[in-house]
């Protein structure tokens, strides 16, 4: 008799938090037993449900249509790979030395990648000497001292270490990919003034636009023996050029 009473309770109470899901009744207090625990557990059950449901599904729509319209940049991988591939490069840029005057310095290089990371680069580069202080004593003593306007040539080979690399948009286009690398080096600078060893040290700049092309920007501090009306000076030569490059194979 008590189960059933209990069943019929139970029943009674299904009716009414269905009625008023918002409030829930706790008439289980009455009974004893384990069919009191029961009509409890199922009570509350019904009553809070079917609100956890809705605001589940509320919260899903939500997030469905902010999805929609989201627009997601994630990171890509590497465009290409350099380890084990040539970059062959031309550049122009301007050639300060100390003992001379600013001129412009063209050229090219050749950078074998043995690892990401690491590359052998030997370049060459072409500019010419000139010195208005020169020219201003020569003039006004009407004698010659040195030969103005005389070629200046340059045979490095560098060390290339890529230490970092980064990615960027370039105004709302797809992300690009850049390298920060440091060079130091060494080789021969030729000209009337000096035929000695050269130092050489610096760091560059590469923007990768696809699979083979990069724009490269380089800055080299040179540092070399030079003479210059019969004075021995050790000098810093910089160097600061843009250049484009190609990578050899174009596919790799």
């Amino acid at each position: 008799m008590i189960r059933a009473r209990a069943y019929v309770v139970a029943l009674a109470l299904t009716l009414l938090s269905a009625a008023v899901p918002s409030r829930p009744i706790w008439g289980s207090s009455l009974f004893v037993g384990g069919a009191a625990r029961e009509v409890t557990s199922g009570a509350t059950f019904l009553t809070l449900g079917p609100s956890r449901a809705s605001a589940q599904c509320i919260d899903e729509a939500i997030r469905d249509e902010l999805n929609a319209h989201r627009r997601y940049r994630g990171v890509r991988e590497r465009l290409f790979q350099k380890a084990g591939r040539f970059e062959l490069s031309v550049f122009g840029g301007v050639y300060a030395a100390d003992l001379l005057s600013a001129s412009y310095l063209v050229g090219g290089n050749l950078t074998y990648h043995v690892t990401e990371d690491i590359g052998l680069e030997a370049g060459f580069g072409y500019s010419r000497a000139e010195s208005e202080l020169v020219r201003i004593i020569e003039n006004s003593r009407g004698i010659t001292l040195v030969r103005i306007d005389a070629p200046v040539y340059i045979y490095t080979a560098h060390l290339i270490w890529t230490i970092a690399y980064g990615k960027l948009r370039w105004f709302g286009a797809d992300i690009g990919r850049f390298d920060f690398n440091l060079a130091i080096g060494g080789g021969i600078t030729d000209n009337t003034t000096s035929r000695g060893l050269t130092g050489s040290f610096g760091f560059g700049v590469k923007f990768f636009f696809a699979e083979w092309f990069e724009i490269r920007i380089d800055v080299r501090d040179q540092i070399l023996e030079q003479e210059l009306l019969g004075a021995q000076n050790i000098v810093n030569n910089l160097t600061a050029t843009l250049g484009l490059a190609v990578y050899l194979p174009f596919e790799f």
